[in-house]
């Protein structure tokens, strides 16, 4: 098994609240509560859950832009938990390793900065080339995000969504990183836009040998790309294992929920859809025992008295149950 290029261990990034008056206990928000995983060079890692479950939050704590509150993140085996301990010089090269695809395609980007300006600022921050290498890396960026070179003159209004969400990559690109994070990185855009992007995704990936974590609330996308995929549920990792394991043989009742609603493009075709009772608890106070147990088809006495750990249930699957 190679080293991994990213490895997350126990991460926690807990919210302190305003403290009520009166109230002797200090409350937090528990987004994100030990979990771990690792991404190797050239994977695709997808993180899936419902909104609110922690998967993004996670994503900004792996590229310390939401500082953790626990836990080690290391790229190449370095520990970079806590960036600003490192000096500036080691702080660029990092930053300039890992980036980041945002999910909103319009509010990412600048409106009042051009194209050619969007891609080169990145570029001139981090000392890459001359003006005139840049500018022909502009050009060479926009070819392969599928734009035309003189659409570098243009502002953001003038795009597209997804031609916007084109450019977003094109700005991850343009610093030569080894892996990119993406925030739901086709939700805000249309079905047959969605596919153009992946594949775009998929195309560069295989050209520049990237690593990705792509972030999504939909299995279907979700099940494109990713060579493995992560569950969270409230915070925890529910489940992962391979993409293949986890759509053919899914063991926590909460990950076979959520493939029970992905729909069948076939009329004649039915789903047994498995509808969970209820809401998702309040990630301020979560329920004891399972994170799950609230809304649990199987629940059982001891889900709700002993948190079940993610353990091994098969060649790579890893599963936190009582009754996987």
């Amino acid at each position: 098994m190679p080293d991994s290029l990213l490895k997350v261990e126990n991460l926690k990034v807990h919210f302190p609240l305003k403290k009520e008056f009166l109230s002797l206990k200090k409350r937090y928000v528990y987004a994100v509560d030990g979990i771990s995983f690792s991404v190797n060079e050239g994977e695709t890692l997808g993180i899936v859950g419902e909104s609110g479950c922690g998967k993004t939050t996670a994503g900004l704590s792996v590229l310390n832009l939401v500082k953790p509150t626990g836990g080690n993140v290391f790229f190449r085996g370095k520990e970079i938990t806590d960036l600003s301990r490192l000096p500036k010089e080691e702080q660029l090269k990092l930053r300039k390793e890992m980036q980041i695809i945002f999910q909103d395609p319009y509010s990412s980007l600048n409106p009042r900065a051009s194209l050619k300006s969007i891609l080169d600022v990145p570029m001139k921050i981090h000392n890459m080339g001359s003006p005139r290498e840049r500018s022909e890396k502009i050009e060479y960026l926009l070819e392969k995000v599928g734009l035309r070179p003189e659409h570098s003159s243009r502002y953001p209004h003038e795009f597209s969504g997804g031609q916007r969400q084109r450019i977003g990559i094109a700005r991850a690109l343009s610093l030569d990183p080894s892996i990119i994070i993406g925030d739901e990185p086709v939700s805000a855009l249309d079905v047959s836009i969605q596919a153009q992007i992946i594949n775009l995704l998929l195309d560069l990936q295989d050209e520049f040998n990237l690593a990705y974590i792509i972030i999504a609330h939909d299995l279907a996308v979700v099940e494109h790309v990713a060579d493995r995929i992560a569950v969270m549920y409230l915070g925890k990792i529910v489940e992962q294992a391979d993409y293949k394991d986890i759509y053919t043989s899914p063991l926590h009742p909460y990950t076979q929920a959520l493939l029970s609603a992905i729909p069948i493009p076939d009329p004649h075709m039915e789903r047994n859809r498995i509808l969970l009772k209820g809401d998702v608890p309040s990630p301020i106070d979560p329920p004891r025992g399972c994170s799950f147990n609230t809304r649990c088809p199987r629940k059982k006495d001891i889900c709700e008295q002993v948190e079940p750990e993610l353990k091994k249930a098969g060649d790579g699957h890893f599963v936190s149950c009582h009754f996987a």
